[in-house]
């Protein structure tokens, strides 16, 4: 949500932000609303504030007999209260259109951010990983993956297109990839461990910035509840609506929980294999802290990413979106892609995104800054990252290429041992 103080004071500002990605000036048009609303609650406070008054002046009158004058002024206060009902709705009116205005609005993006129409218009910060040199034709794991336990064919049956059911040992190295990754993040990064709820009610979605712009991408049940496209909404909105202690902060968030997407906007993409399913694990983090230490804390967040990554020994890049490919609540993300050798391509894997007050603001929660050692009286908005950390079937694909083997088997990687229950090869099944 954008601050509509920041765009009276800064209008050209806020439209040249928005062009950036490609949206139309609408300063403007957010201004004539604002006026008025402003105006009628001007008018709102004088009508109150005379109505007071009036009814203050009705027992004067009273006290000296001037009864003519009493009734002039009981007149008068009839009307008023007759036309305040009409102006506390004409503000609302015009509060809600203001605010559906502001909700649709992307955030802004950082001075940093590079501009860009699409992903191309992303750049590469850094690559990490050798490519390994087979001596085979690697495979798409789609095409390996049904003998060694993912039976794409059930998923379909069961459930339809983009599911997948896990088998035996392909559901142990599943489970095993999740816990792995929660558990480093909670031991050697000091993510709190949360297990959230999957459905959440509007008020989740909207303050994580998914309604009402992209209801369409997630389920909904008949009651009304969503179930979450990603642990972000249920951890970010833990702290809707509160006033959070300045010595607590930051706040550090991880789940690994089930996450359910629609893919509406996504239609022929990924069709084929586990890369884009419309059920799916991921281990997510988020944060919640100063603004003066949103920036730091968006590069240590990325980093903890990276680290499960290379404990696992898969080749991956860095990217730095552009504005065009960034997020609608993100002011800055860092993409991390995976490379997979049997597409001879890197894919996204993780994402981690700095989206400012933005999140904060649709929220309503503020914190109280401790300067000095002593608590301001006026609260601010914090600061709220969210990463994958990391999306764990994406992973599950990466390690399948990447340490496929000629006979067809899947070596597993060295830290994953102690989750696999003494299982170190995946082989197929005979």
């Amino acid at each position: 949500m954008h601050d509509i103080r920041f765009i009276r004071d800064n209008p050209e500002a806020f439209d040249g932000a928005l062009a950036r990605r490609g949206i139309e000036p609408v300063s403007a048009a957010l201004l004539d609303l604002d006026e008025r609303k402003r105006a009628v609650a001007t008018k709102m406070q004088i009508t109150q504030s005379r109505r007071n008054e009036a009814s203050k002046l009705i027992g004067q009158a009273m006290g000296k007999g001037d009864k003519e004058a009493a009734e002039v002024l009981k007149a008068e206060v009839a009307e008023l209260k007759t036309i305040l009902p009409v102006l506390e709705e004409e503000d609302r009116q015009l509060s809600a259109q203001l605010q559906d205005a502001l909700s649709v609005l992307a955030n802004l993006p950082a001075d940093d951010v590079p501009d860009g129409e699409d992903e191309e218009g992303n750049v590469e910060i850094a690559r990490w990983g050798t490519l390994r040199d087979f001596d085979f034709a690697p495979q798409e794991h789609a095409d390996m993956g049904p003998v060694l336990g993912l039976d794409f064919e059930t998923g379909t049956k069961l459930s339809g297109a983009r599911f997948t059911f896990l088998r035996g040992q392909m559901a142990r190295l599943h489970r095993a990839l999740g816990q792995f990754m929660l558990n480093h993040q909670t031991g050697a990064n000091g993510y709190i461990e949360c297990a959230p709820p999957v459905l959440v009610r509007d008020e989740a979605m909207y303050g994580t910035d998914k309604l009402p712009k992209f209801a369409e991408d997630s389920f909904q049940t008949t009651e009304g509840r969503w179930l979450i496209p990603t642990a972000e909404v249920s951890l970010t909105a833990s702290v809707q609506g509160e006033i959070l202690d300045d010595a607590k902060l930051p706040i550090r968030m991880t789940a690994l929980t089930l996450c359910f997407r629609s893919e509406a906007g996504s239609a022929g993409k990924d069709t084929r294999g586990f890369i884009r399913q419309h059920q799916f694990e991921k281990c997510e983090l988020v944060s919640v802290v100063r603004p003066e230490d949103s920036e730091a804390e968006h590069e240590r967040m990325t980093r903890c990413a990276e680290e499960i990554l290379e404990a696992l020994e898969l080749p991956y890049r860095k990217l730095l979106l552009c504005t065009g490919d960034m997020g609608f609540g993100a002011r800055k993300t860092y993409d991390l892609e995976v490379w997979l050798p049997g597409q001879g391509a890197y894919r996204e894997i993780s994402s981690c995104s700095n989206t400012g007050d933005f999140q904060a603001r649709r929220m309503n929660t503020r914190y109280r800054p401790v300067k000095d050692g002593v608590a301001e009286k006026k609260t601010e908005f914090p600061h709220t990252l969210n990463g994958s950390g990391l999306a764990v079937g994406r992973t599950l694909v990466a390690v399948l290429e990447n340490y496929q083997q000629a006979d067809g088997s899947v070596s597993i990687p060295a830290v994953l041992h102690p989750y696999m229950g003494g299982i170190t090869t995946l082989n197929p099944e005979s």
